[in-house]
């Protein structure tokens, strides 16, 4: 990894956050107008194209769900239960914050109340890696908020079949429907609708750079939780920290894919050179390490800043998905990071865990939308109900300003609208 000591924040940032690339624009809107136009037929043209399988029907059957059971093991099927159990725990605590409730001003009634959506897509990952830990948490939280209608896509082997474990997953969790398609093509079913799939009031999850565009593309129409690209994770370490367990941090958010974006901010330049020392021993001896070399030369880099103060403002910056801290101070910095995805603080705290089985969601925000939003939640699932009735004695007292308010701003009927009342 590039070992860098930053001087123009500004300019560092803007020179190594990767960007969202927008060269295949023009075909994944082609994609999502033929899906539009032609359906069903358009989604298995692509499936063909790009996933090189040829599709009968795209929505699994019962039999299909059924047989993936007896093709995964009872410990996998154990391991995912626990992931629900324990997310399921989180997000009811979550929901059970959302209480409806009753105002009264001068006689004016409102009353706000909190519903689920009706329908939610849930778009799965395949590709490099199975995805069944990602099912489980875009399904769970609209589960427990009480979504009727949840949808899972998925992309399809080569012979037209999905992760069984991604299958058991989706079952496990509550999906009401499962489809056998990917990408861009997935997408666009889930926001225009087809024969096959009816549309979602609501796209969630992850996925790969034709995904992402495509979310972006249709969130005009359909509402999307986020802009959920490659994985991110940032590391603030001083020499406290045990090299290796940073260097294992780094790797395994690495081997996602190779536009996975993974740093280190440090104190010490010492401590980045023993960190950089231990990837490349152990990047020798491991699986994918294809992927984790490719990803931490193009887009990872250790930051050596001259004190705390500033490894806060960087990390800040650099808002990434994932924030882990393992130093002296880790709680007091913790305290001033306010932009990341999810902060994990500790040395047992790795992303790793995290992404599975610590009870927090692993669909989380990049690109630097830490600032304004966390994790996917419950909160996604529900829409906020406003009903207001007023009086005529409440009307007439607030009549006056309604007047001086609508006159300002050259509304002058929308006060008639009130006085024809109170005549």
């Amino acid at each position: 990894m590039k070992i860098i000591t930053p001087r123009n924040f500004e300019s560092f940032v803007d020179s190594v956050t990767p960007k969202l690339s927008k060269q295949n624009e023009k075909l994944v809107q082609s994609i999502l107008l033929d899906v539009k136009k032609n359906g069903d037929s358009a989604i298995k043209h692509y499936e063909k194209k790009f996933g090189g399988t040829t599709l009968r029907s795209l929505r699994l059957s019962k039999k299909e769900i059924d047989d993936a059971y007896c093709e995964v093991s009872k410990k996998e099927i154990t391991a995912i239960k626990l992931v629900k159990s324990r997310l399921s725990s989180t997000e009811n605590i979550i929901k059970n914050l959302l209480k409806n409730s009753k105002i009264n001003i001068d006689g004016i009634k409102i009353s706000k109340s909190f519903s689920p959506l009706e329908s939610v897509g849930c778009y799965v990952p395949g590709g490099l890696a199975r995805y069944s830990s990602s099912a489980v948490m875009s399904i769970v939280p609209a589960k427990v908020v009480g979504v009727k209608r949840i949808v899972v896509t998925s992309p399809p082997n080569k012979k037209g079949k999905l992760d069984p474990l991604t299958i058991v997953a989706s079952d496990i969790c509550g999906a009401t429907e499962i489809y056998k398609i990917g990408g861009a093509q997935a997408i666009a079913a889930l926001s225009f609708g087809t024969k096959t799939i009816q549309q979602v009031d609501k796209i969630v999850g992850p996925g790969g750079p034709f995904v992402t565009l495509a979310k972006s593309l249709i969130s005009n129409t359909t509402s999307i939780d986020m802009l959920a690209g490659p994985t991110e994770l940032g590391i603030i370490a001083d020499n406290s920290a045990d090299s290796n367990f940073i260097a294992d941090d780094l790797i395994t958010q690495a081997e996602h894919s190779s536009e996975s974006f993974c740093f280190l901010i440090t104190t010490s330049s010492k401590f980045a050179k023993l960190v950089n020392k231990s990837i490349v021993k152990k990047i020798k001896k491991l699986k994918r390490s294809n992927i984790v070399t490719k990803s931490l030369r193009k887009n990872g880099f250790i930051a050596v800043c001259k004190s705390n103060t500033d490894v806060i403002k960087l990390a800040n910056k650099l808002a990434p998905e994932h924030l882990q801290i393992i130093s002296k101070n880790q709680n007091k910095i913790a305290d001033k990071i306010n932009t990341c995805g999810i902060i994990l603080i500790g040395k047992y705290t790795p992303s790793s865990a995290s992404d599975y089985l610590l009870g927090s969601n692993h669909i989380l925000p990049t690109n630097k939308f830490g600032r304004v939003r966390g994790s996917l939640s419950v909160l996604d699932f529900v829409k906020l109900g406003t009903k207001i009735e007023s009086s005529k004695s409440s009307l007439q007292k607030i009549s006056k300003y309604l007047k001086v308010l609508t006159t300002a701003e050259g509304l002058p009927n929308h006060y008639e609208a009130v006085r024809s009342r109170l005549e």
